[in-house]
This record gives structure tokens, sequence and C-alpha cells, in this order.
């Protein structure tokens, strides 16, 4: 007997896209893919999608190509942080200063 015959209910949510608004003017950084070294692209299947399990806006689309929803993306950096394969890099914003 397992999890699923318990007979039990119950509910599982996550996050909606945009739950903390639309990126402003304020983000320094964000993320850019190569999709010659995306394991989903590369392979054309799905797999891997860490990007997207720990993005914590979920602007990542678990699709073939990975795509990032930069109007809510925030530039955190995690995605690139996460990426088995090092397709995702942090660029600086253009028009944007380093302070």
């Amino acid at each position: 007997m397992g999890t699923r015959s318990c007979g039990h209910i119950c509910g599982e949510s996550s996050p909606g896209i945009g739950e903390a608004g639309i990126t402003g003017d304020w983000r320094d950084s964000r993320p850019v893919i190569d999709l010659d070294k995306c394991t989903p692209s590369k392979k054309n299947k799905p797999s891997c999608f860490q990007c997207w399990l720990y993005c914590p806006e979920a602007v990542i689309s678990k699709t073939i190509p990975v795509e990032i929803n930069l109007e809510y993306c925030k530039g955190c950096g995690i995605c690139a942080q996460v990426c088995p394969t090092h397709a995702i890099t942090m660029v600086a914003e253009q028009g944007r200063g380093s302070a």
C-alpha cells in the first residue's frame, strides 16, 4: 500500500507568475540562456529543469526551449547558480552602471 492509495485528499499549490509584481527599473542583471548548453534544448527532451525548480518567482518555463519571462524576473541569479551545465549567465542590464 503506497501513498497513492491512502484515500486522503490533498492539495498542492505553487506560486503564480508575477505574484511579486512586474520588475521595475531597479533590476541590475538579468539571466541569459545559452541553448547550446541547456540540457533540455540539447537533448530535445524534458530533462533537468533545475532552473525552473528553484526559481522563486516562477518565471522560468518548463518547456523546450526553456524561456525566462523577463517582465517578472527579479534578477536574483538563483537559476544561474543551480544550472549544472552553466547554461545561464547573469548579464548587466543595458544602460546601468555598477555601484
